[in-house]
This record gives structure tokens, C-alpha cells and sequence, in this order.
């Protein structure tokens, strides 16, 4: 199961952190600048911020001057609130099983679990703000973050020329189950 970010969300998460990484100067970001430092398409920026700022995240000023900030402190919003900001409420009301064996007028078996897993994730995302978000990219810039184990991506494998893999590649049946 692949759980990710749509393409605007993705975008509006690095805009605000953009935002937050430049709350301390006092600085208005333009959309351009906030495009090329955080690899957004240019065309996308304009609507990402429209909608940060509708939600009350970003605040926009006008003129020569002019440019994005954020609308709190860093602190005081969360990642959830960026998401739903672009997405709407991160809760799907349907049915996991697409059609599957709902033996009850609105629910399965599977909706409550469903159900605590989706508040599980709300609650996560609640709780990292945007400071929290800043400090640990200022982190991984430093090359000083420590990336938990439970999270970090195996080493890439040689493969072989021929692409056939070799034998310590093929898991033995004691290993697989």
C-alpha cells in the first residue's frame, strides 16, 4: 500500500516550510523565489499560496515590498493543517473494500480499524509543526539528523551483470516465511 502525498500537497508542504525556514529574517518570499528554492513548478506556486493563505497559514502582502509570510509563528501550525488546507480532511468515508463484503447498512468489519489507523495518522501529523519541520531539514542540511533506524532505506544491492541475482539475493525457504 502506497500512502503519499498528492502533487499539490507535496507542494504546499514545501512552501510552508519555505515560509518557516524565513519567518526569523522577517523576510517576504516571493513565489518565484519560494518555486526555485524548493523545486515547485513556477505555474503551481501562485495556487498553492492562494489556498495557505485562504486557510489562514500564509498571509499575503502586495506591492514592491510585497511577498508571502506565514500568518503564526511556525510552532503553531501543524502539518496537518497545511495538508487539509490544499486536500480537504484527510479522512476517506468509503468503503476500503471497493465493493467488497459490507455485511452492514454503513460499515464492514474493516471500518473501525480503518477508522482508528486514519486517526493515528491525523494525530501524527497534528502533532509536527512547522518549526518541528524546519529544524530537522536544517538538520539533514547540516548532515547532523540522525535518521531512525525503523526509517532508513537498506543499501542498495551490486546486481550482476548478467542481472540474474545471485545466490545470497534469493531468500531460502526458512527465510521467506
Amino acid at each position: 500500500m502506497r500512502l503519499e502525498l498528492g502533487k499539490r500537497a507535496d507542494y504546499a508542504v514545501r512552501a510552508a516550510v519555505d515560509l518557516a525556514r524565513h519567518v526569523d529574517h522577517g523576510e517576504r518570499r516571493k513565489a518565484q523565489a519560494i518555486a526555485e528554492e524548493m523545486a515547485i513548478p513556477p505555474s503551481y506556486v501562485p495556487q498553492i499560496l492562494a489556498l495557505l493563505v485562504r486557510s489562514g497559514i500564509a498571509v499575503s502582502v502586495a506591492g514592491p515590498g510585497g511577498g508571502y509570510v506565514l500568518a503564526k509563528d511556525p510552532a503553531e501550525i501543524d502539518l496537518l493543517q497545511v495538508i487539509e488546507a490544499i486536500d480537504g480532511e484527510l479522512v476517506s468515508t468509503a468503503c476500503i473494500l471497493r465493493g467488497g463484503p459490507c455485511r452492514w447498512d454503513d460499515m464492514c468489519a474493516v471500518h473501525l480499524p480503518w477508522a482508528r489507523a486514519q486517526q493515528a495518522m491525523r494525530d501524527a501529523l497534528a502533532a509536527s509543526t512547522l518549526s518541528e519541520l524546519v529544524a530537522n531539514d536544517r538538520a539533514l542540511e547540516a548532515g547532523t539528523f540522525e535518521v531512525p533506524a525503523e526509517l532508513s532505506r537498506p543499501a542498495a544491492r551490486a546486481v550482476p551483470e548478467d542481472g540474474a541475482p545471485s545466490a545470497d539475493d534469493v531468500p531460502r525457504y526458512d527465510e521467506a516465511r
